[in-house]
């Protein structure tokens, strides 16, 4: 991959694959299936999306000698992951923090068996690097780009609150991520709300920086997700029980080989390399497995509220009501701080 620019013109509209930690849109599953070389007549079907659990897990040597069969299916974000394990098309899949949410308040079919906690600092709002905005006060009567329903969504609405401010002091532009960047480059917004690998891209361009990122305000969680009705059948939880666990071993992988993952998350995603290692170390490569505790259950409670109260889901539910704490092992509370690589480059 040649040298990184980012230009109006060319606006290099990252592959809609990578809405992975987006958490927003609806699409449906890929035609494209492939399987493991595992030879056990049990088939664990996962959900995935480009760049993701797969090239991940083959990265790291944790595809190998499985004893089942996994049948991949590939989606552009979350939201429709979800959707396909709620209709038992799918057994399990990896997401961020806003889906699940969002699944549970429309009465899907989900059960959260799995976390991960990540740096925030990849969530960010970002304004043109020469823009007068300062603070997120300085957002009052601005536009501002955000995906509906995301991560980003939240992070949004909690920096503001935090400055003072409500969605009702800005003016709002749901957008995904390929028109927000369209629009922020163009100058037709006055900030952006978006997630990694976007926020490297746009920082690493020149052409923006950050006005405040989610480290404090967000949680910086990630999840897996299984059907109830696979979790019910002894043989796919056992099965479900030992992909968790390679996912934990990969992301240690991930933490101790940054350009390597940079290197296999370029190429699967056609992100240039020195966005993706910029994005590992930024937040990709910081996340480190955690319990599903009563701390990450009331920190999705609060997103779980916070929506409700937009009227952006349908209703208010317990977040509890939707974990299955039987993989926690011995895993480190979910307050664990991330892993760090110092200062991201």
């Amino acid at each position: 991959m040649k040298s990184f620019r980012l230009s109006a013109a060319a606006a290099l509209l990252v592959p809609l694959a990578l809405l992975a930690s987006a958490c927003s849109g609806a699409s449906a599953a890929s035609d494209g299936t492939s399987h493991s070389d595992g030879r056990g007549s049990l088939v664990l079907n996962v959900g995935d999306q480009k760049g993701g659990s797969e090239a991940l897990l083959r990265a790291a040597g944790e595809l190998d000698d499985l004893p089942y069969r996994v049948k991949w299916s590939t989606f552009t974000s979350g939201p429709p992951l979800l959707e396909a394990i709620n209709a038992k098309a799918v057994d399990f899949g990896s997401v961020g923090n806003t889906p699940p949410v969002f699944a549970a308040g429309a009465g899907s079919k989900i059960t959260v068996v799995a976390a991960t906690h990540g740096d925030s600092a990849g969530e960010a709002i970002l304004v043109p690097k020469d823009s007068p905005l300062r603070t997120a006060r300085d957002l009052k009567g601005k536009r501002v780009a955000v995906a509906q329903g995301s991560s980003a969504h939240f992070q949004l609405i909690a920096s503001l609150r935090k400055a003072g401010l409500t969605l009702d002091d800005v003016r709002v532009s749901l957008l995904q991520p390929a028109d927000a960047l369209a629009a922020f480059t163009s100058g037709k917004v006055d900030a952006w709300a978006v997630w990694d690998p976007y926020t490297s891209q746009v920082l690493l361009s020149g052409k923006g920086r950050v006005l405040t990122d989610g480290r404090g305000l967000v949680n910086g969680l990630g999840f897996q997700v299984a059907a109830p009705s696979a979790l019910a059948d002894k043989e796919k939880a056992k099965a479900i029980g030992d992909f968790v666990e390679r996912l934990r071993r990969a992301q240690g992988w991930v933490f101790g080989h940054p350009e390597e993952w940079a290197k296999v998350w370029a190429k699967e995603t056609g992100l240039p390399y020195e966005v993706a290692l910029a994005a590992v170390k930024r937040s990709n490569g910081t996340r480190v497995p955690v319990a599903l505790d009563d701390a990450a259950i009331a920190s999705e409670q609060q997103l779980a509220d916070t929506f409700a109260g937009l009227k952006l889901i349908p209703r208010t539910f317990r977040f509890a009501d939707y974990v299955d704490t039987r993989f926690n092992k011995d895993l480190p509370p979910s307050t664990t701080p991330a892993r760090s690589y110092g200062k991201a480059s």
